[in-house]
């Protein structure tokens, strides 16, 4: 065994970007949906709707996302207590993604540059990525989610909607959260009102938040059902004292939809930073040329066993040892195979910590 202390050049920090598919069993898209009654007719229910890959019952299903609608007034729920009006689950739900996203409850949600909503209702739908279905943060330019259309004049039955990431340079910053705007047109075959994949009238079709694997849907433009407005005629039901049933509208829209070409729905990637420290373990022509492997040295007299090795040894390492000031081993590294060591042989040995 030999010890040399490392210099800092001996150390490199690099971070790579990693990406995998959200969705159960390695799926790259979510084509079959379903809800769960007792969930639904739940004390949850009133909140969100979980959808499943597939039936609730089975012992393979598990959370892929949930659907949640948020008015600023309230509309869409039941008020908490008839005596106070307009304080509902809706805007219970509408509070705390103002909180969590704008981070100042005074704000209102631009969809677009300057469209807040239809009248004051500031409403929208909300699809949250189930947490264990990534493991840092969704990828940008990965998202293409395709509704159905319920829409009968207008000439097409369906919108593709992704997120503009691929068409800025930044993106837009709600303290430290990255946020994209949502537009359609994104293969082509999908409604395009505008240029940038905006509605005529009702500005984006939401905001892409990766960090926080979130989806807010501009419920105004999602409710337009006219020619040229660019929705698909979802009919949000923002009543005041109204049972929740807009997240079951929408998820009737997503799981209605025919898809792409090739079927897909819903498709959504994670992405991942790995950063890595590597360390150049470097053995010198002099170093690290002699052993205290039995097969080396003897184990009761200390001597070399054959005198060959004593002007012309060879050893073979296989594994590198960290070890702090202290002489605490902190980590263990080991060859794919042992690799000849004498004086006529110099090693380089590079370690690679993952955290």
């Amino acid at each position: 065994m030999g010890f040399k202390a490392l210099e800092p050049e001996d150390f490199v920090v690099s971070s790579d970007s990693v990406t995998s598919t959200v969705w159960s069993n390695n799926s790259p898209s979510l084509n079959t949906y379903f809800t769960s009654s007792t969930q639904k007719e739940g004390a949850s229910g009133p909140y969100y709707l979980s959808v499943f890959q597939t039936a609730s019952t089975s012992e393979q299903a598990a959370t892929q996302f949930q659907i949640a609608y948020a008015n600023k007034n309230g509309g869409g729920g039941v008020d908490f207590d008839p005596a106070v009006p307009n304080v509902s689950p809706t805007s219970t739900i509408y509070g705390q993604y103002r909180s969590l996203v704008l981070e100042d409850e005074n704000s209102q949600f631009v969809f677009g540059s300057t469209f807040t909503g239809s009248g004051n209702d500031n409403a929208f739908y909300v699809i949250s990525v189930e947490r264990a279905r990534y493991k840092q943060s969704l990828l940008p330019g990965s998202l293409n989610l395709i509704l159905s259309s319920s829409n009968t004049v207008a000439s097409y039955d369906k919108i593709h909607l992704t997120d503009n990431s691929n068409m800025v340079t930044l993106p837009i910053y709600y303290g430290s959260q990255r946020a994209y705007q949502l537009i359609s047109g994104s293969d082509g075959s999908a409604y395009a009102g505008s240029s940038d994949g905006y509605t005529p009238a009702s500005g984006s079709y939401g905001l892409f938040l990766p960090d926080i694997s979130t989806i807010l849907l501009n419920a105004a433009a999602l409710d337009d059902n006219s020619l040229t407005g660019g929705g698909i005629n979802l009919q949000t039901n923002s009543g005041s004292n109204t049972a929740g049933q807009n997240p079951i509208k929408l998820f009737l829209h997503i799981s209605g939809s025919t898809g792409d070409v090739n079927g897909n729905t819903f498709i959504l990637n994670s992405q991942e930073t790995l950063t890595s420290d590597f360390v150049f373990i470097r053995a010198r022509n002099s170093e690290f040329n002699y052993s205290e492997n039995p097969s080396f040295i003897s184990g009761s007299t200390g001597e070399v066993i054959y005198s060959y090795f004593i002007d012309n040894p060879q050893v073979y390492p296989t594994t590198v040892g960290l070890y702090n000031d202290s002489n605490d081993l902190l980590a263990v590294a080991k060859l794919s195979k042992p690799i000849q060591k004498d004086f006529t042989k110099e090693a380089l040995v590079r370690v690679k910590l993952d955290f």
